[in-house]
């Protein structure tokens, strides 16, 4: 039987169902457990930590919306991660790491072997987390890093953490989704992002939806999409004072880069290439519109399904 899916949304979770999801863990019955928003005692967070720890088909695990509510689970959840070996994508969006949960969280998070995608939004982070995920971000020729990476509505991280992360991006090998929406960057970060984008050779989307760009970001973005060669497919500008007219632009750009890089690959034959497309796909939480939709990448098995 194939693995399948748990997910409960919002609910106070009883002891005989923190049961069945532990069992479903420990029969490897299970490839996405989604606890969204749920209650559950401290015992029984511990119970289906155990339960992540031993499984070998969890893909999946959404811990959204305050799950994690204390450094005593997050330490949890760190000695579970550490064991586990199958878990691709983490959600934590919503949850009060702090720095500190993210020191605690930082070894199992940076050091597991098939975690491609973390979602850190609304975690309450500071510049210390974020020299922490500068290390999961590993340069040219080092060990495989994140792919996909959520920072969205972290407003505690000062220019400098921004600063930090603009150059680890830069540098990464692997990343090729980026959402920092939400967070109040200003043109000043959108500059030093926008440096990024042109230095990286994997960043695909870049989500900067409500971030406090003006047109002066928007003209930065222009200017390096339509003079330098860039791997860029999404920009979502979304609730920024940004014209439409700029915004077109850009869009129009985009996809004629991705026409001339489809055309490349048939011309070519680049069978590698529309292999590592397929290999792996982000998950997107976004229902605004974006510049450009255009990415190739598609919805993601993995995707999070509740919104």
């Amino acid at each position: 039987m194939l693995p399948g899916s748990i997910q409960i949304t919002g609910e106070s979770l009883s002891g005989a169902e923190i049961k069945d999801i532990c069992d479903s863990l420990k029969e490897n019955s299970v490839r996405l457990l989604s606890v969204r928003g749920c209650q559950l005692s401290d015992r029984d967070f511990g119970r289906v930590c155990r339960g992540v720890a031993e499984s070998h088909s969890l893909a999946q695990l959404n811990l959204n919306l305050g799950v994690v509510s204390s450094i005593g689970r997050t330490k949890q959840l760190a000695d579970a991660l550490r064991a586990n070996r199958s878990i691709q994508t983490l959600f934590l969006h919503g949850s009060p790491l702090l720095d500190a949960g993210l020191v605690a969280l930082n070894t199992a998070l940076s050091t597991h072997p098939s975690l491609v995608s973390l979602d850190l939004g609304d975690c309450m982070l500071g510049d210390e987390a974020v020299r922490l995920i500068c290390g999961m971000l590993p340069p040219d020729g080092a060990k495989s890093g994140l792919r996909e990476l959520t920072l969205s509505a972290n407003p505690a991280i000062s220019t400098n953490g921004w600063a930090r992360l603009a150059v680890a991006v830069a540098h990464s090998s692997q990343l090729r989704v980026l959402n920092l929406d939400y967070n109040p960057l200003g043109d000043q970060i959108a500059g030093m992002l926008a440096v990024a984008v042109a230095s990286s050779r994997s960043l695909e989307v870049l989500d900067l939806e409500g971030t406090g760009l003006t047109n002066q970001s928007a003209q930065i973005f222009l200017d390096m999409v339509e003079n330098y060669p860039t791997c860029l497919r999404v920009l979502v500008l979304a609730e920024n004072a940004i014209s439409p007219e700029l915004q077109q632009q850009i869009s129009d750009l985009l996809s004629e880069g991705e026409e001339e890089d489809d055309k490349d690959g048939e011309a070519h034959g680049n069978a590698q290439s529309s292999r590592e497309k397929i290999a792996w796909v982000p998950h997107s939480n976004s229902n605004t519109q974006v510049v450009l939709v255009t990415s190739g990448l598609g919805d993601s098995l993995l995707a999070e399904t509740e919104l």
